[in-house]
């Protein structure tokens, strides 16, 4: 039997772009064995699959440096693989794809098109011409292993949605009259996170225009988690979702009960688009012609500001050209309302 190895090690975001494609490979090739291997927090995603392993390699410990990379790579020798989809292309994949090659393995790598990604976020002459998606660019690696697919995902849930009566009791079940709105205010760099004020100006709004409405909060900790909370104790409407739920499992399950997500260009975007909620996304110094907009996500729910000098960067971690982050700074906050709105009304 055929048994495709997939690897790709980096932040929440790329792998849950992952999902609607190993999803469709799942389902279009039932006889192929595919296991996926990532880091131990992306198992949820790949949880229900019927012939998906996941397999959780920790290599900033267990598998570090050259040592652990070849203890990793016996490891995965004695699982009999057939193929290797290397969907990340770093250091660390690339020298275990080589060990693989080397030893006369079927081997595939991901295509980033750098150069088209470069040439879009270059200070002068820009090139402004969409780039493929992550998701063309996985299911384009599956194609040279001889797995073409036809990406047909939905959801990692049925059309009702997972089982709120897995989530605490204070989520409870969503009423007909209500609206359930997610908001997502933080990303990973300041060029991708919209000024906190006046995402707090959109939730009073929203309160204002929806009075029965639930705010759901999602965050991480630290300061994260101060600001949600403190906006949840002002706001009877909203809660502090992330603190109640136990991990990414049940914060997918609350996202597809929700009518709208409000997100920044981050990991929950993405969360969201697996199961199959519309995403308002806000972006600054990154772009949705850089690949990174969410699975089935619409061109026309995103905000964003037509600058000469956006993106200027394709992870948004690159200090603004301007100094000031005019990108987010600028976008004023009725701007996002009504977006949300167009989903409602």
């Amino acid at each position: 039997m055929k048994h495709l190895l997939i690897i790709r090690f980096s932040a929440m975001g790329d792998v849950a772009m992952m999902l609607p494609v190993v999803a469709s490979l799942a389902h279009q090739y039932p006889d192929l064995r595919v296991t996926v291997l990532s880091k131990p927090f992306a198992r949820p995603f790949f949880e229900g699959l019927d012939n998906i392993r996941f397999m959780a390699a920790d290599i900033k410990n267990e598998y570090q440096g050259f040592n652990g990379l070849n203890a990793l790579y016996r490891r995965l020798l004695a699982k009999n693989f057939t193929d290797v989809a290397d969907f990340h292309d770093v250091l660390r994949t690339k020298y275990l794809r080589l060990r693989f090659f080397l030893g006369g393995f079927r081997v595939a790598h991901i295509d980033k098109h750098r150069k088209g990604k470069r040439l879009l976020c270059r200070k002068k002459d820009k090139v402004k011409v969409q780039q493929p998606t992550s998701f063309e660019n996985y299911a384009a690696v599956l194609a040279r292993l001889g797995y073409p697919v036809k990406l047909d995902f939905q959801s990692v849930f049925p059309t009702e949605g997972g089982n709120l009566r897995r989530l605490p009791t204070v989520i409870g079940e969503k009423k007909e009259f209500q609206r359930w709105i997610g908001i997502a205010p933080f990303a990973a760099h300041k060029g991708k996170i919209y000024p906190l004020e006046k995402m707090e100006k959109v939730i009073e709004k929203l309160i204002q225009l929806y009075p029965s409405c639930r705010i759901f909060l999602f965050g991480g900790g630290g300061k994260e988690r101060e600001v949600l909370d403190a906006w949840a104790k002002n706001y009877a409407n909203c809660m502090n979702a992330s603190a109640l739920l136990n991990g990414i499992g049940d914060e997918l399950i609350l996202m597809s009960h929700l009518d709208v997500m409000l997100s920044m260009d981050s990991g929950n975007m993405h969360l969201a688009s697996l199961v199959g909620t519309r995403v308002v996304s806000v972006w600054g110094a990154t772009h949705p012609f850089a690949g990174f907009m969410g699975w089935n996500q619409r061109k026309t729910d995103a905000v964003q500001l037509d600058m000469p000098c956006r993106p200027c960067s394709v992870y948004g971690n690159k200090p603004c050209f301007r100094g000031d982050y005019a990108c987010m700074n600028d976008i004023d906050y009725e701007q996002i309302v009504v977006h949300v709105q167009r989903i409602f009304d």
